[in-house]
């Protein structure tokens, strides 16, 4: 018997100055998202026109103004294959030129090699179309990428590109012969799509509408550039509520509800373009109560956690069988059910130990690793599941490309168990991947030693090839050891050159 699917709610609660949206499944939470209107203005996807402000070749990339106050970072292999025909467009165009007619008769050229050197590239002063895919974290700016994509729900526009891909997930041959020669038919000239998996089986009428909204949106900022060659933001994703919309809507969403008639409107509008059928389902709250107490989500949230947290599953009074064994396997596993929700709603970043009770048996304790990775399948976010260590401390990493919302909160140090306090930080790798390349290009330091926890230099040196340690060692091209001290806290680290002199 198929079993049956599950009721999937969006509420959506608009105050003045902040958009909640929270995903229920079955009436329990398991996303959140907050959208600040007075908040950081930098966001994942908007496009920028920026400023080359320093070259650096050492790490073949550069630094490059949008208008914050932390420059933000571009590397060669970001600049995107055909950079060249996005350069021709700012360079040539102006308030007195057919704008359509120059981008359509722009050679898109050759591919740009993958060993080339940003320096050829890119030079102080010149402007360039930059899209942002990392927010400025602690006290890094933005990444950038100068490959520009539009993402729909169905489609992502790509300008100055000439290919159509399809999505592997859609099986059926016949189907990606008629999304393919219906996207081709309707894209102008030096431009390349890719169809995205929830293209399948809609209309040529919705695939059109939306592929022309992102044409008419990725064209709008063309007579900004043409107007003013100064530092601009040229456009910006979608709100959150209909990013979440894009990334989320599917054939077993139920309803969408939203207290405030204008983001209403702006959500139905934007179902009926990407999925029209489904434009019922967006419903105005008008109760009395407050929306997040109606539909129970208040009793739901939890504050914002950072980046390391240490969790500790005990048996408590929950015992169904007499055989120990057993009991701690299935007390393992609800404990498994709630962590994986918690990290998802929680937006975990960063590493996740976590201490389930000691099992002896082999079988449960791989049976137990392969429940949880089943269990975080879900997780739109990267993430990394380790098996059990002897222990029965299970590593698990999730990365996310938004900073935290609130990136100055204190919390309880495991180690100390409360005795004393510590700032988390919010990405440890990059802050230890900036040190290294402060001694190595800065300092000139040839050797390095970087002494750390057990865990964080597990966590440092995990994977043979692919492991942070091989990948600065190869980078940077430095002599780098870890050496692991079970004095340190967890996250604690220190530098030392090849004289065992600690660095500053």
């Amino acid at each position: 018997m198929e079993s049956e699917k599950p009721d999937k709610d969006l509420i959506v609660d608009v105050s003045s100055n902040e958009v909640h949206i929270a995903l229920m499944e079955n009436h329990r939470l398991i996303e959140y998202n907050t959208e600040s209107s007075t908040g950081n203005k930098f966001t994942v996807g908007d496009v920028h026109l920026g400023k080359v402000k320093k070259i650096l070749p050492n790490l073949n990339a550069a630094f490059v103004d949008i208008g914050d106050k932390k420059e933000a970072f571009i590397h060669y292999l970001d600049l995107g294959l055909y950079f060249p025909a996005f350069d021709q467009f700012v360079r040539e165009s102006n308030q007195n030129t057919n704008l359509t007619d120059l981008y359509a008769r722009i050679d898109i050229g050759k591919p740009l090699p993958k060993e080339g050197k940003i320096e050829t590239i890119l030079k102080p002063g010149q402007m360039i179309i930059a899209q942002i895919v990392k927010e400025p974290i602690s006290t890094k700016g933005s990444r950038l990428t100068a490959e520009i994509s539009l993402a729909g729900r169905n489609i992502v526009l790509l300008p100055f590109a000439g290919k159509v891909s399809i999505s592997q997930k859609i099986a059926s041959k016949e189907e990606k012969r008629r999304l393919e020669t219906l996207v081709r038919s309707i894209l102008p000239k030096n431009y390349g799509a890719i169809i995205r998996t929830a293209a399948e089986g809609k209309n040529a009428a919705t695939l059109v509408g939306e592929t022309k909204s992102l044409i008419e949106k990725w064209e709008s900022s063309w007579k900004k550039i043409a107007r003013n060659k100064n530092v601009q933001l040229l456009f910006t994703e979608y709100s959150k509520t209909t990013t979440v919309l894009r990334d989320l809507l599917n054939d077993s969403f139920s309803n969408i509800w939203i207290n405030d008639e204008k983001v209403c409107d702006e959500a139905r509008k934007y179902i009926s373009l990407i999925s029209p059928e489904q434009e019922k389902i967006v419903h105005l709250y008008e109760g009395k109560q407050p929306i997040y107490d109606h539909f129970e989500v208040t009793r739901q949230v939890i504050e914002t956690t950072e980046a390391l947290n240490v969790i500790d599953v005990n048996s408590g009074i929950r015992t169904k069988t007499a055989d120990q064994e057993e009991n701690s396997f299935e007390v393992n596993k609800i404990a498994a059910e709630e962590i994986a929700r918690q990290l998802r709603l929680r937006d975990m970043g960063g590493i996740v130990i976590v201490d389930f009770i000691d099992m002896e048996s082999n079988d449960h304790k791989n049976a137990l690793f392969k429940y949880m990775q089943e269990l975080m399948e879900n997780d739109r976010a990267k993430h990394n599941v380790l098996p059990l260590t002897k222990f029965g401390l299970m590593q698990i990493t999730r990365q996310r490309i938004r900073p935290v919302t609130e990136i100055n909160t204190m919390e309880q140090c495991p180690v100390c168990h409360g005795t004393g306090k510590i700032h988390s930080s919010v990405v440890i790798d990059e802050e230890i991947e900036r040190k290294i390349a402060f001694y190595v290009i800065e300092k000139g330091y040839k050797t390095l030693k970087l002494k750390t926890s057990p865990i964080l230099g597990a966590y440092l040196k995990r994977g043979l090839f692919n492991s942070f340690l091989s990948k600065w060692k190869k980078h940077y091209k430095v002599k780098l050891d870890i050496e692991e001290s079970t004095d340190f806290s967890v996250l604690q680290h220190e530098m030392f050159n090849e004289k065992g002199e600690k660095l500053d």
